[in-house]
């Protein structure tokens, strides 16, 4: 998921110069943001997508080293 961050974070750094440089009305202006778009869409798509994580789950993630996080194998 941060790689699609990243990606977002650099469509928009461009669409940022063209639209700077080409000016805000123009066609390359549009669809420099319509990438940001597509990429913010399938971020959203993902997330949606993700089981939900309880709360026992989250604090795990947040602190692997918990006595209640201890994973035992038989």
């Amino acid at each position: 998921m941060s790689n699609l961050q990243e990606k977002i974070d650099q469509e928009r750094t461009n669409a940022r110069e063209v639209c700077g440089t080409e000016g805000g009305a123009s066609q390359e202006c549009a669809a420099a943001w319509d990438a940001v778009e597509e990429l913010q869409a399938e971020a959203a798509h993902q997330l949606q997508n993700q089981p939900k994580k309880n709360s026992l789950q989250q604090y795990c993630e947040d602190n692997p080293e918990a006595a209640e996080c201890r994973v035992y194998e038989d």
